[in-house]
Parts: structure tokens; C-alpha cells; sequence
């Protein structure tokens, strides 16, 4: 069963969300909170698997309460879910540990994926998102060549799956490898790209283009 704390300061999105969630099996919603401190709060004596956090909220932001769960031991895992499509609430996010990004007006499924994907560690990044990010970002700067070429070849194929929001197991079957190989690629990716985590490693794929080399960027 995952655990999902809500954090958004409209009640009545924190309520829509939570009849949303409890209609579906192996989600329970254990707790809400109206701004950025009530969420770490409630996360911390609540323990969720999951924190579905809003960006602006007042006391304090969504972006911070972020920053200050990454270093709480055993971490809840964090979907942000936004109006905002704004290149700096992306980055601020991302760079804040988020592990996933969608945008309020996703789909049931899309959340409910999401949420599954994250609490699983994966990376998720909604289709809108990442067109922004491509259009905003890999136009100006262009594929990071250097990074790039420090992949093998299945290392790439590893990556650009990933950035599709496809589970290690996906990936596995996908590719013809187990799922352990898989997590081995995994590491090497996020090493040799030099960054943080899975989401920041779809993140650069979308930015320099690399995600949509041989492939055009998503469509709605």
C-alpha cells in the first residue's frame, strides 16, 4: 500500500485529490496540508511513501518543504504537482529533489501513475514539461557532446527509456536484460552525466535533446 500525503493550500483540490485516490487499490491518503511547513510536519510524523506537493503555497512554498525532506532518513519520495510550467518552477524543483513533475491538468491515470512510478523510483515528467524543456533549452545550448559521449550504446538505450518514464523492469524487458543490469546501467548513467538522480538524469536528457535523438519531441 503506498502512503500519499497531500500538500496544496486549495482545499478543495486537496479534496478532489483525495476522492481521487482512495477510489484506487493500493493507494491510501494519510494526511493533507495546506502550506509548505504543514507539509513537512505532517511528513514527518506521518511517514508517507509519497508527498503530492504544490509549488505556491503561503507560510512556505512547495519548493523549499522539498528541499528540507531530502535530508530527513528515509525520505518520502515527492511528485510535485503544479499550474506552473514555468522554466524556474521546473528547475527550482528539480534542483530541490523532486522526483516527479506533472502538471494539474494530467489525467487520473497520468497522476496515479505518477505516483505509482515515483514511489517505485522512478523519474516522472510530464509530456507538456518536457516539450518545454526541449523547446526552451536543447534549441540554445544543443546536445551536451562531452556527457553524451561518455555513454556506451545501451547506456544511451538505458537513458532515452528512462526519459520515456519506463520502470526498470520496462526497461528490462524491453532491451533484453535483467533487471539488474538495468540498475548496473542505472549507476553508470547518472555517473557519468554527473548528476544527482534518476530525475535529474531524464531532465538533461530532455534539455540537450539527447532524449529525442532518432525520435521527435512528444506530442499531446
Amino acid at each position: 500500500m503506498i502512503r500519499v500525503l497531500l500538500a496544496d493550500d486549495d482545499a478543495l483540490v486537496r479534496s478532489g485529490l483525495k476522492a481521487l485516490l482512495r477510489a484506487e487499490p493500493g493507494i491510501t491518503v494519510v494526511g493533507e496540508a495546506a502550506d509548505g511547513a504543514e507539509a513537512v510536519r505532517a511528513a514527518l510524523e506521518l511517514r508517507p511513501d509519497v508527498v503530492v506537493m504544490d509549488i505556491r503555497m503561503p507560510v512556505r512554498d512547495g519548493v523549499s518543504a522539498t528541499r528540507d525532506l531530502m535530508a530527513v532518513p528515509d525520505r518520502p519520495r515527492v511528485l510535485v504537482l503544479t499550474t506552473f510550467d514555468l522554466d524556474e518552477v521546473v528547475d527550482d524543483a528539480i534542483a530541490a529533489g523532486a522526483d516527479g513533475f506533472l502538471l494539474k491538468r494530467a489525467t487520473p491515470e497520468e497522476l496515479i501513475a505518477g505516483i505509482h512510478a515515483v514511489a517505485a523510483g522512478d523519474a516522472v515528467v510530464s509530456p507538456a514539461v518536457a516539450r518545454r524543456l526541449f523547446a526552451s533549452h536543447a534549441a540554445r545550448i544543443g546536445p551536451d557532446h562531452m556527457r553524451a559521449g561518455r555513454l556506451t550504446d545501451r547506456e544511451a538505450d538505458v537513458l532515452r527509456a528512462m526519459a520515456r518514464g519506463l520502470s526498470n523492469t520496462e526497461i528490462a524487458r524491453t532491451l533484453h536484460l535483467s533487471v539488474e543490469t538495468v540498475k548496473t546501467h542505472v549507476k553508470h548513467i547518472l555517473a557519468k552525466l554527473e548528476v544527482r538522480d534518476r530525475t535529474q538524469a531524464v531532465v538533461w536528457s530532455y534539455r540537450t535533446g539527447f532524449a529525442y535523438r532518432n525520435a521527435p519531441p512528444p506530442r499531446d
